[in-house]
């Protein structure tokens, strides 16, 4: 198994982050992993992304990892801040290099069978479907599943605490990814109880099938 099939194993949910303040980074992490969470993408889409996964780093438990990995420098700097491992919205030949060369864990991003296709012949064998639900969602990874058996996605964009478990069911998913588990208003009010009680009603629900 892939070091990166192997992260994504460890949690059915991947909460999805975008924090700004990073006095926020150890609560929320800690709520998180609490839950049984304990796979985290902090996204760089803020300025104190890096620092945010250094924080995160600290807390028992937490694999954390860094999202919107665009380039070969990102990828470099995220190593640097202690990311276990990247995760993209895409995949160019660049950074499947760079992560080959780095023997870096990386969750690419697919949206199409020519995709899954060109991520393959990189030897990787667990990708991100994105954006989840626009590309064709649950049918789409049925469809899949008959030419890529090998393949494991975790599917991200559009999921939700509703609709979850649609993908978690299927047999090629391995985990799911998601923002609604800590939104942006309860960063903003601090309020990690809210945070807290999102992740054990999800883990809860995830729990429920048997194949998580």
């Amino acid at each position: 198994m892939s070091r990166i099939r192997e992260i994504c194993s460890l949690s059915p949910i991947v909460p999805v982050l975008a924090i700004s303040n990073q006095s926020s980074a150890m609560p929320v992490a800690q709520a998180l992993v609490n839950n049984k969470l304990n796979v985290l993408e902090v996204t760089l889409r803020t300025e104190q992304a890096l620092d945010v996964i250094k924080a995160m780093s600290a807390v028992e438990g937490a694999v954390v990892g860094a999202g919107t990995v665009l380039t070969p420098d990102q990828l470099l700097r995220v190593i640097d801040a202690g990311a276990q491992f990247a995760v993209s919205p895409g995949a160019t030949d660049a950074l499947l290099k760079a992560a080959m060369d780095q023997n870096f864990p990386l969750l690419p991003g697919v949206s199409s069978a020519s995709d899954v296709m060109r991520v393959m012949d990189y030897g990787l064998d667990t990708l991100k479907l994105f954006p989840a639900q626009v590309v064709g969602g649950v049918k789409l990874l049925q469809s899949f599943s008959g030419p890529f058996p090998e393949i494991a996605f975790c599917p991200t964009g559009g999921v939700t605490l509703d609709n979850m478990t649609d993908y978690l069911s299927l047999k090629n998913v391995v985990c799911v990814g998601g923002t609604w588990l800590v939104p942006q208003g309860d960063l903003n009010e601090q309020s990690f109880l809210a945070i807290d009680t999102a992740a054990k009603m999800a883990f809860d629900k995830a729990s429920l099938l048997s194949n998580v």
